[in-house]
């Protein structure tokens, strides 16, 4: 294989790596832009969506690789899998603002952060408790059908998450730009207090958003298990800090800024491997945080907002 097409492979891998990393950062960036808080049980809620899509692929007696699907039963498998995680992770994230994080909203400070941590830790130690410390093999009925561009290798896989990312991330930036309650969180995102005047009802925003923003999460979970073949109790750690890296690169609180945020943080994983080496990925993708938060804090797409009274 010669250079371009080991390069052209590791593209193909960072566009995968990107499309997961989007999804994920779009559930940050959504939640920020309307609270302004950083929502750290996003982390585990990505986590603890893995293993709900791994219950969802063995309710058809999946299991490994042993169960190979084609055709409408693929599709069909695999829509229900998307559907079922992302229903179940949007409560969860629904669940959380309403128990955790409602009665704690008219307090000022970093209350409402801390309580996230305090989720994040408890959603990973249930999970731990529950199922262990090990690693799980995930139900991958898809075929191993690729095609070979220049050299390089592309699989079913990889464009069934393009796909899905992209239809997703397209059906977001309608919803928020054409609909009546995404001009409402629009609305609430620019200034909440005049939105209600002008009656909005932020509650209801608050929810919208963190339901869609954990259910964005619970599809980048089914991505994750469906790229690596495996799930974990520990995943959503590196996972969430590098799409919190990409939705902070995009512009927080910006939903173009999180897409383009997480297909460069794929990108710069997957050819910061191959350039340098894979040891060296986490000091450039966090180095990047750094240099973001200092240099340029409302990112390649964010604008400042104006202080909330």
């Amino acid at each position: 294989m010669g250079w371009e097409a080991v390069y052209l492979q590791q593209v193909i891998n960072g566009l995968s790596l990107g499309a997961m990393y989007a999804l994920l950062a779009l559930g940050f960036t959504l939640v920020y832009g309307i609270l302004e808080l950083i929502n750290f049980a996003h982390f585990n809620v990505f986590m603890v969506s893995s293993f709900i899509g791994m219950m969802a692929l063995e309710f058809f007696g999946l299991s490994g690789q042993s169960h190979i699907l084609t055709g409408l039963a693929l599709a069909g498998v695999m829509a229900f899998a998307f559907v079922a995680t992302m229903l179940v992770a949007g409560l969860l994230g629904v669940a959380i603002e309403r128990f955790a994080l409602r009665p704690l909203r008219g307090i000022p400070g970093t209350v409402g952060m801390i309580t996230t941590i305090g989720i994040s830790y408890i959603l990973f130690n249930l999970v731990l408790l529950t199922k262990g410390a090990g690693s799980f093999n995930f139900p991958n009925p898809m075929p191993r059908v690729a095609w070979t561009i220049a050299g390089a290798t592309l699989d079913l896989r990889e464009v069934l998450i393009w796909g899905v990312a992209l239809v997703l991330m397209t059906g977001l930036h309608l919803f928020v730009n054409k609909t009546r309650i995404g001009k409402a969180m629009r609305a609430t995102a620019q200034d909440s207090e005049a939105a209600r005047m002008m009656g909005v009802d932020v509650d209801r925003v608050i929810v919208m958003a963190f339901f869609l923003g954990s259910a964005l999460a619970g599809a980048a979970a089914l991505i994750f298990g469906l790229y690596y073949n495996y799930t974990s109790f520990i995943i959503g750690y590196t996972a969430g800090l590098r799409a919190f890296t990409a939705a902070v690169l995009g512009g927080i609180g910006s939903v173009t800024g999180a897409m383009v945020g997480g297909i460069i943080i794929g990108l710069i994983e997957a050819l910061g491997g191959q350039l340098i080496a894979v040891r060296w990925t986490d000091v450039i993708i966090f180095s990047i945080l750094v240099l973001v938060l200092v240099f340029a804090p409302t990112g390649l797409m964010g604008r400042a907002n104006p202080t909330k009274s």
